[in-house]
């Protein structure tokens, strides 16, 4: 397993199974934050993260959070808490937006 650098021209991501153990789920570097790259990199369980003057890193670390929807239980206090809350919960909504949203945000 290696770190593998991303070119700006080609958005292709290795295979998650090839990310770095340690630190955990290391898997890239470079590339840009393009939508596509964005949408292609968020459909396989790659995210980047890093801090502002440093190289982009994508990860894609192992195991990930998984909520199954048929085994998933919302206790009563948090029922009663989510229907008083002005906030939504929602799955797969918008995600083109959202994506375009992030990406055009000021750094």
């Amino acid at each position: 397993m290696r770190l593998v650098q991303l070119s700006r021209h080609n958005i292709a991501f290795p295979s998650p199974e090839g990310a770095l153990r340690e630190p955990n789920g290391l898997l890239a570097l470079g590339g840009d934050l393009s939508p596509a790259r964005l949408l292609m990199a968020y459909q396989r369980g790659i995210f980047p993260w890093f801090s502002p003057g440093d190289p982009i890193l994508w990860w894609s670390p192992d195991p990930r959070a998984v909520l199954w929807p048929t085994q998933f239980h919302l206790s009563r206090s948090m029922k009663r808490f989510h229907a008083k809350s002005p906030y939504r919960v929602t799955l797969n909504h918008a995600f083109g937006q959202v994506i375009e949203g992030v990406c055009g945000r000021p750094s």
